[in-house]
């Protein structure tokens, strides 16, 4: 009899390691999906370009290097995958995303200045898992990556048009922030003042 019975301990042995090991592998491939392949939300944020200086007009239109900088927004970022396009009501946000757009074939879509929550909220909701691009203005762009990253970014230099702001979001944890310079550099660290007021 004991003969016969420590094959079957072994086999018994066998099952459970082998059961131990399928779970364990189950394990493996959902912390994969869960953390590597779970649907990551780009955004891009940029200040509109340069402006004309005109201290009576409120809503200016892009001088030539402001011009000259939204093309090479779109010549950056024209193969990006861009999926949506955002704006303010103010036409140097417009003027600054229009050759990204007519390049990719996406609308911008304007949102009041005033009020980026209801941005963020598009960003986490219906706009997640997709890359979007942002022109936004020099308070406003630290103030939504500082949203949806939880770091704290000042508001941008007057005279800067030159910032570049990555923002990764995953499903799960903080997002990731890589802030670069792009294009033309600006004039740098001159001006805290802003004209667009934000809801609190």
């Amino acid at each position: 009899m004991e003969e016969i019975r420590e094959p079957q301990t072994r086999t018994r042995t066998i099952v459970v390691f082998a059961m131990l090991f399928a779970l364990l592998g189950a394990v493996v491939v959902f912390g994969y999906f869960s953390t590597f392949a779970r649907p990551v939300t780009t955004v891009i944020l940029v200040r509109h370009a340069e402006k004309k200086l005109e201290p009576n007009n409120q809503d200016p239109d892009l001088s030539p290097e402001g011009v000259e900088r939204a093309q090479e927004i779109a010549r950056v970022f024209g193969n990006a995958g861009i999926n949506a396009i955002y704006a303010t009501q103010y036409k140097r946000t417009q003027q600054t995303v229009r050759p990204l757009s007519d390049r990719t074939g996406v609308a911008a879509t304007v949102l009041e200045a005033s009020q980026p929550d209801e941005l963020i909220k598009r960003i986490q909701t219906s706009l997640r898992g997709q890359t979007i691009f942002v022109a936004g203005h020099n308070n406003t762009v630290p103030a939504i990556a500082s949203q949806l990253s939880g770091e704290t970014f000042p508001v941008i230099p007057e005279s800067e048009y030159d910032n570049l702001f990555i923002v990764t979001v995953y499903r799960f944890g903080k997002a990731k922030v890589v802030r670069l310079k792009y294009g033309k550099e600006s004039t740098q660290g001159v001006g805290t003042g802003t004209m667009v007021p934000m809801n609190k």
